[in-house]
């Protein structure tokens, strides 16, 4: 029996697959030919269409076949068109899925022509989504911690919400874009949480199955101290024998439930989080514990290596934050299982508007690394601003194969939650979708993903060029009017939301930006400083050792410097932080006429919240602007040379 669509509740936007594309599908003669449930999934999505849009499934003379010659577990697919007919064979379900979602990607352009077959492989195996949703809401961080976008998808008053029709119909967004897999819970685990491991799994195994048709599968986050919070032990130690034990007894029961399950995420000894140096134990020791409880069962574990002091002292400046997790693990080089992967933040820092790219990424040959980036926009406007983050993780992606190193996987914090717009602000949904399309192929153009997703969700015939204008730009305008040249944070403390440029700078918290009457800038070169450009191979430690090599976007990251000093592009600092905050509220004032032309020609709703959301931009946009040049003109006592207001 084909599976049903599944049908999103009344006011729910239909993103990146909306009704009209499946429309060049939907009006032809298709044939669907294998076996399997993600077969029966692709049959019932080319039902739909056609009962929509006037064709019909048929047997003989198709004008599209769509064939999975097995169900072998592959995600490849070959596409082809010869003698007026469009193919898509692959050896497996999964595989055919994707195939089908590409068709509908290309809309007309599948059945122009001639196409010679073309295989299409995903680079990374594994293309997950971190979910930082809490089971209960949390007194601090809500129901979803960095979450923009409304509650839970999946848990709310402390359970599972039940809505899984909407569960599914998330499920079909993520496969649409390539993405395969979802942890559905924080990695900060907190008591309901802990319980989904044991006597509260089979409210996961619900969710899996809900993801299951779209070949989405299912992690998720555990606290390391769960032996003693679940099993009344009364140690975690990773190399005690009945912690082991208990361990493998509750992953075998996870796999009772869930067969498919896809493994454990983990944050341990970071921010309070229990971890195995309570023992005197690496993270080696910790990760390849559960790892052997998984590999019987075909799992993995995710291992974060966000690891560090959060209880510096701030007046000790040889400590560095950027260098934590480098100095933690490296050492541990092949000391991990086979299905231990080290799931690294793409910055060494916490996913700052600008960041360079985390050393450990092109450090660590003999380890399996997961390279993970925010969606959720935690420091890029909390999905009340327009900040299409595709340039920034393209920079990230291209950077690993530059050093040697590919990416065997990705992962990116959740951006979706049950606001009516998935993500909160319906130009955040490009986000979710860039991340998947670049984790499919991270050497992808991110503006033709753009281009795409804007085919998709605002059709054919849409504001191609005025959307792609408002979007673009809009990371290096969000950049322009808050933290400068690499700075970083300079963020309300908590909730990080709006400017406070010493919001942080006598904190434990080791985010650190040294203004003073002279210059500003954290030192990290070898000869002077902290060290840390030294964590990075060549040519780049010697790039950026020397303010005058070091590129001038992350010069403030990697040097303390006068603010007279004179940048690449010929300004001095101080003049280039005055002149950036004038032109990045300028560049939103832009964005927002181009958004307000557009009435009338998106949808009403969708164009009602995008312009809400755009008045907030504007006034969070010339707080900072006022906040920030005021800070540094009273630091530095240099005026604008141009004379603009500066309070």
């Amino acid at each position: 029996m084909p599976l049903p669509v599944p049908v999103l509740p009344e006011g729910v936007d239909p993103a990146w697959l909306p009704e009209q594309a499946f429309r060049p599908v939907g009006g032809r003669r298709v044939l669907v030919r294998g076996s399997g449930p993600l077969v029966e999934t692709v049959h019932g999505e080319v039902a739909e269409a056609c009962a929509r849009f006037g064709g019909a499934l048929v047997e003989d003379d198709p004008e599209l076949v769509l064939e999975a010659t097995g169900d072998d577990g592959s995600e490849a697919f070959t596409l082809g068109r010869r003698d007026g007919r469009t193919t898509v064979t692959a050896s497996g379900g999964r595989g055919l899925l994707y195939g089908f979602f590409h068709v509908v990607r290309l809309g007309q352009a599948a059945f122009r022509g001639e196409r010679p077959p073309e295989e299409h492989r995903p680079a990374p195996a594994l293309r997950m989504l971190d979910h930082w949703d809490n089971v209960a809401v949390h007194p601090v961080m809500g129901q979803v911690e960095r979450g923009y976008a409304g509650g839970s998808l999946f848990w709310a008053d402390g359970r599972a919400r039940g809505e899984f029709e909407r569960v599914r119909a998330y499920g079909r967004l993520l496969a649409a874009c390539g993405i395969n897999a979802v942890a559905v819970n924080n990695v900060n685990v907190h008591a309901a949480e802990a319980r989904l491991l044991t006597d509260r799994i089979g409210e996961v195994a619900d969710i899996a199955a809900a993801l299951r048709p779209y070949g989405i599968r299912t992690h998720l986050s555990v606290t390391f101290a769960a032996p003693i919070v679940l099993g009344r032990l009364d140690t975690a130690d990773p190399l005690d024998a009945g912690v082991r034990a208990w361990w493998a007894a509750a992953t075998e029961r996870v796999y009772e439930a869930i067969p498919d399950f896809g493994g454990y995420v983990v944050k341990a000894d970071s921010e309070g989080q229990p971890g195995p140096f309570a023992y005197g134990r690496t993270h080696a020791d910790g990760a390849n514990m559960l790892a052997a409880a998984l590999a019987p069962h075909g799992g993995t574990v995710h291992w974060r290596a966000f690891v560090y002091d959060h209880r510096q002292d701030w007046r000790d400046r040889t400590t560095d934050r950027a260098r934590a997790a480098y100095d933690h693990f490296l050492p541990l080089d092949g000391r991990f299982a086979a299905n231990a992967v080290l799931q690294v933040k793409h910055g060494p820092m916490d996913f700052q508007v600008r960041e360079p790219v985390s050393p450990l990424i092109c450090a660590m040959p003999r380890t399996r690394l997961a390279v993970e980036l925010q969606a959720t926009q935690e420091y890029t406007g909390q999905q009340r601003h327009v900040c299409w983050l595709g340039p920034m993780w393209s920079e990230v992606l291209r950077f690993g194969p530059a050093a040697g190193r590919g990416f065997e996987e990705l992962v990116a914090v959740s951006s979706a939650g049950d606001d009516p717009f998935w993500t909160g602000h319906p130009l955040a949904q490009a986000n979710l979708y860039t991340f998947g399309r670049l984790a499919w192929r991270p050497e992808a153009d991110p503006g033709a993903v753009l281009d795409e997703w804007i085919a998709l969700t605002f059709g054919a015939d849409g504001p191609a060029k005025e959307l792609h204008a408002v979007l673009d730009g809009s990371w290096r305008t969000y950049e322009k009017y808050t933290a400068p040249l690499g700075v970083g944070f300079m963020v309300q403390p908590g909730h990080h939301y709006g400017p406070s440029v010493d919001g942080y700078e006598y904190s434990p918290w080791g985010t650190y930006h040294f203004a003073d009457r002279d210059g500003v800038g954290v030192d990290r070169s070898t000869a002077t400083g902290t060290g840390f450009a030294g964590q990075y191979p060549a040519p780049w430690a010697e790039t950026y050792e020397s303010p005058e090599t070091c590129p001038d976007e992350l010069l403030l990251f990697f040097h303390h410097v006068p603010y007279g000093h004179v940048l690449k592009s010929g300004r001095t600092v101080i003049q280039h932080i005055y002149d950036t905050h004038f032109e990045g509220v300028a560049e939103v004032e832009a964005a927002m006429a181009v958004w307000a032309s557009l009435k009338g020609r998106v949808a009403p709703a969708r164009h009602a919240r995008v312009a809400e959301r755009y008045e907030e931009q504007l006034r969070s946009a010339r707080e900072w602007r006022d906040q920030v040049n005021s800070y540094f003109f009273r630091k530095s006592g240099v005026p604008d040379e141009r004379g603009r207001t500066i309070w």
